[in-house]
């Protein structure tokens, strides 16, 4: 077989980088007599019409070799002819900007293909051209573009095609960020998931690999030594909401950092994203000191199955501990048992009696709490020495003191050397908000299990992130060349307190700020039993329609959501903290157990502007916080947790709202307490609990919330409301909105000033609905 190879050379034009080359085309009919549409998502219902051709695409495979800044790319794309009759079609390649590739060739099923390159304009005519016959807006995004086209080749009824394409391109460099786009915007138009998507990216740099991010995506990076990397992704039944991203970056330094920004307008706070890793591997004289006590629960409730895991999970611990590290283990049932009075040096012999007392653990009696944290914290007596502490409980405190304010406060009191708690709750019997507020006040992480996971897998993985500190007492600064007087330039960041960094493991951190333009970022610690800083050079965008970064805002709202939910259930309800949750969902498209009205299509389009009508319904729903164990107090605090720690800004409105798999049906509207549903949030949401029910209405919730990069529309009552139109009052603002026809000669002279932003929002229409929508700063009623 013939290799295909795109050459890429424009980007060493003017001195300019090339944005990005596309991976993926679709298939396109030449016959104006026989045109189909183009395979859409379920929420695109066509006019009556004669049946057509029809295609899906089938697999998705993309190999990559990036080596500095230079990718190779192989794609593999296979279409099947889903029609009655044979499909003459043409493949169509967009390209990011005319003239971005010199010359493409292309196989079909091993058969080479000639590939003609059309210029901005004549692709123009392509595209719009398709789009008048079909009435079928799917190549909007890719109006004033150029792209390759092939010749006509033919896909017989029921038949397989594989297109096959190999390109090279130089990666776009910005903020020290190498930015690698394969882009799946084409791979959307399919009437039916893809059956699988996978991507394999092994990245090789002289320098050493640092951040490896993805906003986009839950990606594994696996990584061999300090300059190779692989990063995976292996999706079945897929439908890509947009382009898959992944951002890396090199340093020699022992911590590496990035900042990235986007400010969108000058009328509200810019957002930020900073990334920064240590480095992946230590010299042993390198490894930070640490002490770790290991809370075991061995109540009556733990025997079984439960108690084999736990007993696993303290083995794993320990089997991983440092030569220099102290350690101690609490058993705790309606007794408090210890392996030791006081912390032990981890060496051979101490390792063999712990595993022993391990070993002779059994489960009975009730749940003491509160004496376990006692005695746990009372062992710690030095903060210079990073202290993390395991707790693990499948239950609710039935001995010695069982309240939850009581015993939290009493923890927070004893924990005088600042341990970092991480709690485990095992099972829906758990007291979840408990959990939390220990987590919270005690410098920590709270993790949920259910009862049908592996309780060793949880522990052992959050473990090992954070068993080889590299850095502790972690201070970030931020220091401005030009900041504004008398306002705090950075603010909101999240998490609110970063404690340590971890060998290899990557912290995303998320805030806003005020000032722009150069800054120094200063990152100091301890490494040992020294102090040591790190600065970099970084920038702070000014506002801009520039959307490059655009994902740190979605990303902030995440956190900051998980952050409101947390508040609430801590500390109680407040006017404040519930409209900041509804306008920040309603904007960015996330949803939560407490709006998600969000996905109910049977409202009127005013309803999104309606605010005393939407506080009201948050607040009713916010009343389900009040549950702090069963299924769905283990439900809402495992959502909180994944929104406050999420990675990634997902695209999916499933992903945010924990319904990315399992029992109960996908439906209209979210509810608590039923079915169960393990979540996609950051990769590791655990939902039970949570499940879509819709008396009235057979839409998904992909349908009634649809996404296009940084905006959102909600479907209501056939009306498409665009976030950024939400404040919009049809009858109210009528005078101000502008009626366009779709697809007339008025709504193709509108496409020309529109962006490829606003466009990627009005490819989202489908046939029969309407949609509002701010374009170039106006309001637009197309029908």
């Amino acid at each position: 077989m013939k290799k295909i190879v795109i050459r890429l050379f424009a980007f060493l034009m003017l001195g300019t980088l090339a944005p990005f080359a596309f991976a993926q085309g679709v298939l396109i009919s030449e016959d104006a007599a026989n045109d189909f549409h183009l395979p859409r998502h379920h929420w695109h219902h066509p006019q009556p019409r004669p049946q057509g051709a029809s295609y899906r695409i089938k697999e998705i495979s993309i190999n990559s070799s990036i080596d500095g800044q230079v990718a190779t790319t192989q794609v593999s794309q296979t279409f099947v002819n889903t029609s009655s009759r044979q499909i003459e079609a043409s493949f169509v390649f967009p390209l990011p900007y005319d003239g971005a590739v010199d010359r493409m060739t292309f196989l079909v099923d091993g058969k080479e293909y000639e590939a003609k390159l059309l210029d901005a304009q004549k692709a123009r005519e392509v595209y719009e051209g398709y789009i008048r016959r079909n009435q079928d807006p799917a190549l909007l995004e890719w109006m004033g573009q150029g792209m390759f086209k092939t010749s006509v080749f033919p896909i017989p009824v029921g038949a397989e095609r594989t297109v096959q394409i190999r390109y090279t391109q130089l990666l776009r460099q910005d903020m020290g960020i190498n930015d690698y786009l394969i882009p799946l915007s084409s791979a959307k138009y399919t009437d039916q998931p893809i059956e699988t998507f996978t991507v394999k990216a092994t990245i090789t740099s002289t320098d050493k690999l640092k951040n490896i991010y993805s906003p986009t995506h839950d990606i594994q990076v696996d990584r061999s030594g300090d300059n190779m990397a692989t990063v995976k992704v292996d999706i079945k039944n897929y439908i890509p909401a947009n382009d898959l991203r992944i951002m890396f970056s090199t340093d020699n330094r022992n911590v590496g950092a990035n900042l990235v920004s986007f400010w969108p307008n000058e009328h509200e706070d810019g957002y930020f994203t900073l990334l920064t890793t240590p480095e992946i591997r230590q010299n042993s004289t390198d490894v930070q000191q640490k002490s770790v006590v290991f809370v075991i629960d061995r109540s009556g409730s733990m025997n079984g199955k439960k108690m084999e895991q736990a007993r696993a999970a303290a083995k794993f611990v320990l089997n991983n501990l440092g030569e220099n590290d102290l350690f101690n283990l609490v058993a705790y049932d309606t007794e408090v048992q210890t392996f030791r009075p006081e912390l032990q040096r981890f060496n051979a012999t101490t390792h063999a009696e712990a595993l022993a007392f391990v070993e002779g653990l059994f489960a009975g009696g009730s749940t003491n709490i509160d004496g376990a944290l006692q005695a746990a914290f009372g062992m710690v007596n030095d903060s210079s020495v990073p202290t993390y502490m395991v707790f693990l409980t499948d239950g609710l405190p039935t001995k010695g003191e069982t309240n939850e304010a009581k015993i939290a406060a009493t923890a927070k009191t004893n924990n005088k050397h600042g341990a970092r708690l991480l709690s485990f709750g095992v099972g829906f019997d758990v007291n979840s908000r408990l959990l939390d507020r220990l987590t919270r006040e005690n410098r920590g992480q709270s993790q949920y299990v259910r009862p049908d996971e592996d309780l060793e897998e949880h522990v052992s993985r959050l473990y090992s992130k954070v068993s080889a500190p590299v850095l502790t007492d972690v201070k970030i600064e931020y220091i401005f060349e030009n900041a504004p007087a008398s306002t705090p330039v950075i603010n909101r960041v999240y998490p609110a307190e970063v404690l340590d960094l971890f060998a290899g493991q990557q912290l995303v951190l998320v805030g806003r700020y005020r000032g722009k333009g150069p800054a120094k970022l200063k990152i100091s610690g301890r490494i040992g039993d020294e102090t040591q800083s790190f600065e970099y050079d970084v920038k702070f965008a000014e506002p801009s329609s520039n959307s490059q970064f655009a994902f740190a805002a979605r990303l902030w709202a995440v956190r900051r959501i998980g952050e409101i939910i947390d508040l609430i259930d801590l500390e109680g309800q407040n006017k404040e903290l519930i409209d900041e949750l509804v306008r920040l969902s309603t904007e960015h498209g996330i949803l939560t157990p407490y709006t998600s009205y969000l996905a109910d299509d049977l409202a009127s389009p005013n309803d999104l502007s309606n605010r005393e009508l939407n506080f009201g319904r948050t607040r009713d729903q916010l009343q389900a916080l009040s549950q702090a164990d069963g299924q769905s107090g283990f439900a809402q605090r495992g959502i909180k947790q994944s929104l406050k720690t999420a990675d990634y800004a997902a695209d999916s409105a499933r992903e945010w709202s924990g319904g990315a798999g399992g029992g109960g049906g996908l439906g209209g509207r979210m509810q608590l307490g039923q079915g169960s549903t393990r979540g996609g949030i950051g990769g590791d949401a655990n939902t039970g609990g949570m499940s879509y029910a819709d008396e009235s209405s057979e839409k998904s919730v992909e349908e009634v919330v649809r996404r296009a990069g940084k905006d959102t529309v909600y479907l209501r009552s056939n009306t498409l409301v665009a976030s950024n139109a939400a404040d919009v009052d049809l009858e109210k603002d009528k005078a101000r909105i502008i009626e366009v026809k779709r697809f007339s000669q008025e709504y193709f002279d509108l496409l020309k000033i529109t962006s490829k932003d606003e466009n990627q929002l009005l490819a989202l229409q489908g046939a029969g609905e309407e949609m509002v929508v701010r374009l170039q700063g106006k309001i637009y009623r197309i029908n």
